[in-house]
């Protein structure tokens, strides 16, 4: 047999690729190797990876611990089914996480390959809670505006990403879901109102929309702990969640935490809402960071009380993936989560976060269309408005984010652009989510590469 020409095999400028990229018009570059925080393209540059992609490769690139894990799983056991086996590598994980989770009531590990499966099987998993405990006329979520929790039907429907969400609305959307406003002080919080009543009128707005719909017939309120992708980061007002725990017990409402993209650790918490104060979730979905990069997995982390319905009903969640608790997926996950606690990134990122956050603060806090710096950790997103005293963002045509992302990348340097940051319309953002490997001197890298491209993309304006 001959062997395969993979110079043949790598598309070409004249030759349209059978790979069905995002785009099918741009051609995203080709990535040859990856070793720490640096990506290297196939001609040769070096990109220093400030997002990880989508906050995901939390120890960098290219461990060879976690390498050596995953060829060691390969060599016992690629793969089994669920249903009927087990393996070490799965049983170890759930237990590193459980006992971490524990002390908040979370007791049960549930392993999938992507966020989006995690969000809809604990949508799943709340929905026969109630169901196993006599209340299966609960059929409703609520979630919040500016919020992503993934791309399949059940988590599509419960987030609000327009660009996202609008091509399918009518057809593949639930249309059991109603939404209240995000917890985003930039453009939420009104002029002289504090912190704490910034946060009771969210809470007080949420009580409302559960009364409106009925709040017997609420399954379940579903937020991210600390905004992602869609608006950039964006972090609670003190006693938000405290608040948002005490409305979902009044009615018997569970509490769904997303923090597929916040969460192991890129907060400087392990999870995200330790920092919220006495916050438990029901169901917390967990993903990205999970697996580093270095196999696709997510899961759902269950709460003991909804665990204890199950048990006493059908004893068993009516759900299941073929690659569910893949074993390889989680020997990587695994070796991950032991290289994150041998060299204490989560302290390292809290720490390492501050330094970066000062540094941002110091370099473009005073730029002309910086609007604000947020986000905790090694977690950060950049706002970016046409007038700061107005806090008015650019024309959407005007595509400042996307500007600011490509003069980075023209300098070697890969950050998360997004846009529609304010209304799925209007808003441009800059994500910032390194390594929590990263160095401090490579974290003034990148502050100064960011510079760089920032003045770029306000020099363009002016042309």
């Amino acid at each position: 047999m001959s062997a395969i020409n993979t110079r043949a095999a790598t598309p070409t400028k004249d030759r349209e690729p059978g790979l069905m990229h995002r785009s099918l018009i741009d051609r995203p570059l080709q990535v040859v190797s990856g070793s720490g925080i640096y990506l290297t393209l196939a001609d040769g540059s070096r990109i220093l990876d400030g997002c990880c992609g989508a906050a995901v490769s939390v120890i960098g690139h290219g461990n060879r611990q976690v390498q050596e894990a995953i060829m060691r799983q390969y060599s016992d056991v690629a793969y089994v089914h669920s249903m009927a086996y087990t393996t070490s590598s799965a049983e170890e994980l759930a237990d590193q996480l459980t006992e971490l989770s524990r002390p908040f009531g979370l007791t049960k590990a549930y392993f999938v390959c992507s966020g989006s499966e995690a969000m809809d099987a604990a949508m799943k998993l709340a929905r026969q809670y109630h169901f196993e405990n006599g209340q299966p006329q609960r059929r409703k979520f609520v979630a919040r505006r500016q919020a992503y929790h993934g791309n399949t039907i059940g988590a599509m429907s419960v987030s609000s990403n327009l660009p996202r969400k609008i091509p399918y609305d009518g057809a593949l959307v639930l249309d059991t879901v109603s939404f209240v406003s995000p917890a985003y002080a930039y453009h939420g919080q009104l002029d002289g109102e504090t912190e704490e009543e910034y946060a009771d009128r969210l809470v007080q707005e949420l009580d409302d929309e559960f009364r409106r719909v009925g709040p017997e017939t609420v399954i379940a309120f579903v937020a991210e702990t600390v905004g992602g992708a869609t608006a950039a980061c964006i972090t609670a007002p003190r006693g938000y969640f405290r608040g948002v725990r005490r409305v979902c017990d009044r009615y018997g409402i569970l509490l769904i935490l997303d923090e597929v993209m916040c969460g192991s650790g890129r907060t400087g918490a392990y999870f995200a809402f330790e920092r919220e104060g006495d916050v438990r979730p029901d169901l917390l979905t967990l993903g990205k960071g999970l697996g580093g990069g270095y196999a696709p997995i997510a899961g759902v982390l269950v709460s003991q009380r909804v665990v204890n319905v199950l048990k006493r009903g059908t004893a068993s969640f009516v759900h299941g993936h073929t690659y569910q608790a893949h074993p390889t997926s989680c020997a990587a996950a695994l070796a991950v989560q032991r290289v994150i606690k041998r060299d204490d990134l989560v302290a390292e990122c809290l720490v390492k976060g501050a330094f970066l956050e000062q540094r941002l603060r110091s370099v473009l806090g005073g730029a002309k269309h910086v609007g604000e710096i947020r986000g905790r950790g090694l977690f950060l997103g950049i706002e970016y408005v046409r007038d700061k005293a107005s806090r008015q963002s650019f024309k959407p045509e005007v595509k400042f984010g996307k500007k600011v992302h490509q003069a980075a990348h023209r300098r070697g340097l890969a950050i998360y652009p997004g846009s529609g940051t304010v209304d799925g319309i209007h808003g441009d953002h800059s994500i910032l989510a390194p390594p929590l490997t990263i160095t401090e001197e490579e974290l003034e890298e990148l502050v100064r590469l960011l510079k760089e491209a920032y003045d770029a993309a306000e020099a363009q304006l002016a042309l």
